[in-house]
């Protein structure tokens, strides 16, 4: 795919979760933000919480690889790797379907600051809107960024850009259905 495509279509969906944040969660009550799923799934602030929790991993490696990657405007194509590809379809709410039990340092507590974390995700996707302008003057797939789940495994910066948001978009779902 087109690097600056992709990058701009990755904007539009952290833009989308910034607005829905804004918009739909900012203002809510501590008790709206704190009650459970009716399928006693996670609430509101748990989604938001379970995302924060990536962030607070993925973000600041984001930034290192990109400040320390040398400016590179002649990457025109990003091509996924399989581990990338299969790790992106694997979160796409629209491609899979199945449900995946939280991993350990990334299940939230129910006793939460609600209005503490909804601040947290909008101040992330903030960071994250910045680190995909950058993005555009790097040669992303040069940089290489360990998986939280298994350090010794790594995705180049598009590949994993486009896992956290893809994940980021199956929580938000989740998280709009408990409105």
């Amino acid at each position: 795919m087109e690097k600056l495509s992709l990058l701009n279509l990755l904007e539009s969906q952290v833009e989308n979760h910034l607005q829905l944040a804004i918009e739909k969660f900012q203002n809510l009550s501590e008790e709206s933000l704190l009650m459970p799923s009716s399928s006693r799934g996670w609430s509101i602030a748990q989604c938001l919480e379970h995302l924060n929790t990536y962030g607070v991993y993925y973000l600041p490696l984001f930034e290192k690889g990109l400040a320390e990657c040398r400016e590179d405007l002649g990457q025109e194509f990003l091509k996924s790797t399989w581990l990338g590809k299969l790790s992106i379809d694997s979160m796409n709410p629209e491609k899979g379907k199945r449900k995946f039990k939280a991993m350990k340092g990334h299940i939230p507590s129910q006793n939460l600051e609600a209005d503490r974390v909804v601040a947290e995700f909008i101040n992330q996707q903030e960071r994250l809107l910045l680190i995909l302008r950058e993005a555009a003057k790097k040669n992303i797939q040069r940089i290489k960024i360990p998986i939280s789940i298994a350090k010794f495994l790594k995705l180049n910066l598009g590949d994993a850009l486009q896992f956290l948001i893809i994940h980021n978009e199956r929580h938000m779902q989740q998280a709009l259905r408990n409105l």
